[in-house]
């Protein structure tokens, strides 16, 4: 079920493989997290990237975990995984006010793409980011369509909103642009984009907007596991069947190779790429 071949590290030879995967533990040992990335079947080279880390800031430990999940090149997500979480963090007000923090930082970061150098705001990417303060404290935010899934006693709860044009027409269209539905496609921006948010995506920023929804949640003894995943991931896939079969499994990088697997076998031609975080044993 779990055969999938992956490498521990992202890069072999100075090149992205196409299957990496790893895991991790809070330092007291009490949350594990596994991840696997697996491109897809387009010609195009590898553009999902995440973030699963642990880290000590400010006397805390935080849980950083995040995919980025990019088109017309790699450069935009490659930035966020860089970039992002430490905007977010080295803002003073994010102990008082995380919610103001990182809506800054999503922000400021999408300006620095955009006004950085010649090309780099060409391409886009969604954003799923989740930072877990103290094993307590869930702080979930999002553009685009990459999400992110609760499990409660066994109940898939969503804890981003995905960002499609068909949703957001409104804004769209108040802004000059017009969402194309085409038979046979899904619906796109300008006939051009499947999300109406993103990072980057310079000649049609006019038309998107790129501030995050958020949500945050208390981490109780009833909260077992977050999933992060690229749409890849949730085109085939239910919330409630992705938490089913992650709950399967105590092993957070086994639960996310079968959920990679599940997708594989149920004909996802998208990249995937899958964080899961448990939070008990």
């Amino acid at each position: 079920m779990d055969n999938l071949c992956c490498f521990n590290s992202v890069y072999s030879q100075g090149r992205r493989s196409s299957c990496s995967s790893g895991k991790g533990r809070s330092h007291q040992g009490l949350v594990k997290y596994g991840f696997t990335l697996v491109k897809g079947k387009a010609n195009h080279p590898m553009e999902d990237y995440h973030v699963a880390k642990f880290a000590q800031h400010r006397g805390h430990e935080l849980g950083l975990f995040a995919i980025y999940d990019g088109h017309l090149g790699d450069s935009v997500p490659a930035y966020l995984q860089k970039h992002l979480f430490s905007n977010i963090l080295k803002d003073e007000e994010f102990w008082t006010n995380p919610r103001g923090s990182i809506s800054k930082a999503y922000e400021q970061t999408d300006q620095a793409i955009l006004t950085h150098t010649p090309g780099l705001g060409r391409g886009g990417s969604t954003a799923v980011t989740a930072i877990l303060i103290d094993g307590r404290k869930l702080w979930v935010a999002n553009i685009g369509d990459s999400r992110a899934v609760l499990s409660k006693e066994g109940q898939a709860i969503q804890m981003s909103i995905d960002h499609e044009p068909n949703t957001e027409r409104g804004s769209i269209e108040n802004r000059g642009g017009f969402v194309s539905n085409m038979p046979g496609d899904v619906a796109r921006v300008n006939g051009q984009l499947a999300v109406s948010r993103a990072f980057g995506d310079k000649n049609l920023k006019s038309h998107l907007r790129s501030d995050p929804d958020m949500k945050t949640v208390d981490i109780d003894s009833d909260t077992e596991l977050l999933i992060l995943a690229s749409d890849g991931l949730w085109k085939v896939m239910s919330n409630q069947e992705a938490v089913d079969i992650a709950k399967k499994t105590k092993d957070p990088l086994r639960a996310a190779k079968r959920l990679i697997t599940e997708s594989l076998n149920r004909d996802s031609k998208d990249d995937i790429s899958c964080i899961v975080v448990r939070f008990k044993g």
